[in-house]
C-alpha cells in the first residue's frame, strides 16, 4: 500500500529559485523597452511578478488537492472542452506578427491557449491510457482514440501557426504512448506518416524555409533571415564566462528580438556568462530529474503517466529553447519554461508542478 510521505523540497524549492530567477531576468531583459513603450521600466515584469504569483497559488493548492481527483470524466471532459473552445476562439480575436496565438483582453491580460493545451493534454492522455495499459497493441480502440485529441490540438495550434508547440504536443504524446506499452512499429509509422507533412510546413512556407536556410547558413542573411539568431550567437558569445553583470548586457538595447521571451537564455548567457547559463541548465536538469523520480515511484498509473508528461513537457521545451538561442535547431517560438516572459505559460508550468508536487508525495 502506498504510503504518504514528505513533498519533495528540491523540486519545490528548485521551482522557486527558477521563478525568482525569471523574474530578475525578465525585469533586466525588458526594462529598457518598458521605459520606451510605456514610460515605465516595470510594466512587464509587474505583470509577470502577478501571474507568478497567482501560479504560486495554484501550485500550493494542487500540491495539496489529491492528484486522483483529476483522474475522473468529470474533470476531463469539460478541461477538453474548454481547451478546444480557446483554441478556436483565437482566430476570432485579432492577430499579431501574422500569428492568432492570443486572447486578449484589453491593454495588458492575454491569454494563450495553446500553453493550457499542454497540461490538459497530458491529463488526457494520463486518464485515457493508465486503464488501457494491457491494450496497447488494439490500434482501433486504443491507439487511434487516444490519438484523436493530440490530433486536434496539433492541427489548431499549426493553424494559428505554432510549429514549435505542436512539436511539443506531438513528442510528448509520443513519449506517454510509449511509457503505457505502445510497440515501436506504431510509433515508426506515425513518424514515417508525419515526415511529409512536416517537410511541407518547413520547405514549402516561405518564412519557415527561410529560417531552415538560415540554420544551415547563419551568415548568409545576418540583417535579414538570419538576424534574430546572429544577434543571440553575439549576446551568448560576448558574455564569456563569468558575464557582463546583472542589468548590463547591450544586445537586449533594440538589438536582440524578444529578449525577455524567446531569447531570453541569450540575456542571460550574456549578463551572467557561462557560470549563469550552466546553473539555469543545471536548475532544469534537478527539476526534471526530481520530476522523472516522483514519476516512476508514483503508486498508480494515472500518476505515472501524469508525473511523466508533466516532467517531460518542461524538458522538451526548456532544451528547445535554448537550443534554439545556441543555433541548434532552426529557430521556433518556444518559451523557457518558469522564465521567459509570458503569463500563461508561466501559470500552466506551475500549476502543472503542484501536480507533480502532489503526485510526489505518494511513495511505495
Amino acid at each position: 500500500m502506498a504510503k504518504r510521505v514528505g513533498v519533495d523540497k528540491w523540486l519545490f524549492f528548485t521551482t522557486l529559485l527558477l521563478v525568482v530567477v525569471g523574474l530578475a531576468m525578465v525585469f533586466s531583459a525588458s526594462a529598457v523597452v518598458a521605459q520606451a513603450r510605456y514610460h515605465s521600466p516595470y510594466i512587464d515584469v509587474g505583470r509577470q511578478a502577478a501571474w507568478a504569483l497567482a501560479g504560486v497559488l495554484a501550485l500550493v493548492v494542487l500540491m495539496h488537492i489529491d492528484s486522483s481527483r483529476l483522474n475522473s470524466p468529470r474533470f476531463i471532459y469539460p478541461a477538453l472542452c474548454l481547451t478546444t473552445l480557446l483554441l478556436l476562439l483565437v482566430f476570432f480575436m485579432p492577430g499579431s506578427h501574422n500569428t492568432h496565438r492570443w486572447i486578449r483582453f484589453g491593454g495588458f491580460f492575454t491569454l494563450q491557449p495553446s500553453e493550457i493545451a499542454k497540461p490538459v493534454l497530458v491529463l488526457f492522455l494520463a486518464w485515457f491510457l493508465h486503464t488501457r495499459l494491457d491494450a496497447m497493441r488494439d490500434w482501433k480502440r486504443t491507439l487511434l482514440r487516444a490519438a484523436l485529441v493530440p490530433l486536434v490540438f496539433i492541427v489548431l495550434v499549426l493553424k494559428q501557426p505554432d510549429l514549435g508547440t505542436a512539436l511539443v504536443l506531438a513528442g510528448v504524446t509520443a513519449m506517454l504512448l510509449m511509457l503505457a506499452g505502445m510497440e515501436w512499429k506504431y510509433l515508426v509509422g506515425a513518424v514515417a506518416a508525419a515526415m511529409p507533412v512536416l517537410a511541407a510546413l518547413l520547405l514549402w512556407v516561405p518564412w519557415r524555409r527561410a529560417r531552415m536556410l538560415v540554420f544551415l547558413h547563419p551568415q548568409a542573411d545576418p540583417m535579414g533571415a538570419g538576424y534574430h539568431i546572429t544577434q543571440s550567437l553575439i549576446a551568448v558569445g560576448t558574455g564569456g564566462f563569468a558575464g557582463k553583470g546583472y542589468m548590463e548586457g547591450m544586445g537586449k538595447l533594440f538589438y536582440l528580438p524578444e529578449a525577455a521571451t524567446d531569447f531570453i537564455f541569450a540575456n542571460i548567457a550574456e549578463e551572467l556568462g557561462f557560470l549563469g547559463a550552466s546553473l539555469i541548465v543545471l536548475l532544469f536538469l534537478i527539476l526534471g530529474a526530481r520530476g522523472l523520480r516522483a514519476a516512476f515511484r508514483a503508486p498508480d498509473p494515472f500518476s505515472r503517466l501524469a508525473a511523466f508528461g508533466i516532467s517531460t513537457t518542461i524538458l522538451l521545451q526548456a532544451f528547445f529553447n535554448i537550443s534554439v538561442v545556441l543555433s541548434l535547431v532552426p529557430a521556433k517560438g518556444i518559451p523557457l519554461p518558469l522564465i521567459s516572459s509570458g503569463g500563461t505559460s508561466l501559470f500552466c508550468t506551475l500549476a502543472s508542478i503542484g501536480i507533480l508536487l502532489n503526485i510526489s508525495k505518494k511513495a511505495e
